[in-house]
């Protein structure tokens, strides 16, 4: 089956359309959501990596 570009465009703008874009509303709260988290999970990481950093250093002690 030969590639043609003026389907592959077609349906392309065809589902493009399909798509439901988020309200500026949405963006923002949503982009907010992303950072709180990213934030919770730096910290637990970030701890976590404290906690087992002491931990080692009292077995190599």
């Amino acid at each position: 089956m030969a590639f043609n570009p003026l389907t592959y465009l077609k349906e392309s703008k065809s589902e493009f359309d399909k798509v439901i874009w988020p309200t500026p509303n949405q963006t923002i709260r949503l982009t907010l959501v992303v950072i709180f988290v990213s934030l919770v999970v730096g910290a637990y990481i970030a701890g976590l990596d404290a906690l087992l950093t002491t931990i080692t250093d009292k077995f190599i002690k």
